[in-house]
């Protein structure tokens, strides 16, 4: 059976339907188990029990700080190693992302994956269309963001999880395997012109600003991550593209100034709620 963590998170949810789509058996674990859905708590060891699993798509517990983030990881795969899984694939992070603040968490467990004794993959998945659309800021009928004219190599999460799918359907051909998975480089303009909008560039200062001041929900670690991002996506260290996902898919990879364009309309604020 194939068990794919985070089941309640967008990709995790992705992943099994693009799993139960291809006919195989494959359930999900999460620490807030729905019906559907079974009970793992990263941070409950005695309760982890991956016995009835063959292969472990282990969705990144990234939600957190790098050394819980870490500690969760070598806590899931110390079981996947005891209970006698086959086969492990972990959801990395690109390898053009490794300025990001959030990089040293996923290259830490990288080396937890190659160290744990089971066969393994790792999928190193750029940064999310979706999340790039999400990340424009409204404003006096356009839209602002620090991104400059960088542009990202974005991808669709769908693209992603069926990528994650068709490998765990058949995990011993992609052994030992690394694959970056990205999509093509789009940037603000980009999804501002599609929008019919224009796009306005603001200092990083005032992002940073407008995280620590504007938006109180937001966690101890996250304001660090999202500045990394506006940077990194600024002076150009995210462009970078990849034949891998296409070639897993089979077929050219999803269209991502789209997905982003919808994301970005989602809130604008005409259209929001």
């Amino acid at each position: 059976m194939i068990l794919v963590t985070g089941a309640n998170g967008n990709l995790g949810s992705a992943m099994l339907a693009a799993l139960h789509a291809r006919g195989a058996i494959a359930t999900g674990s999460s620490r807030t188990p729905s019906r559907k859905v079974r009970r793992l708590d990263f941070d409950d060891p005695s309760g982890i029990d991956l016995s009835d699993v063959s292969t472990l798509v282990l969705i990144s517990a990234g939600y957190a700080e790098d050394d819980q983030v870490i500690g969760r990881h070598a806590t899931v795969l110390d079981a996947a190693t005891r209970d006698g899984v086959r086969h492990v694939i972990y959801t990395s992070l690109t390898g053009a992302g490794d300025h990001l603040s959030f990089a040293l968490a996923h290259r830490a467990t990288e080396r937890l994956v190659r160290a744990c004794g089971l066969p393994w993959t790792v999928l190193r998945n750029g940064l999310y269309a979706e999340l790039f659309g999400g990340l424009l800021i409204w404003a006096d009928g356009g839209v602002e963001s620090p991104f400059d004219d960088g542009a990202v190599a974005a991808v669709a999460r769908a693209d992603l999880a069926e990528a994650a799918a068709i490998i765990a359907a058949a995990p011993a051909q992609h052994s030992g395997r690394t694959y970056d998975l990205v999509g093509t480089p789009i940037t603000a303009a980009h999804v501002a012109g599609r929008l019919g909008v224009p796009h306005r560039t603001i200092g990083l200062g005032e992002y940073r600003r407008r995280l620590l001041d504007g938006m109180p929900g937001l966690l101890p670690f996250q304001p660090p991550m999202l500045s990394s991002i506006a940077t990194g996506i600024r002076h150009g260290f995210l462009g970078d593209t990849s034949p891998d996902l296409a070639a897993i898919l089979g077929r050219p990879v999803c269209d991502p100034l789209a997905t982003a364009v919808t994301a970005a309309s989602a809130s604008r604020p005409e259209t929001a709620g």
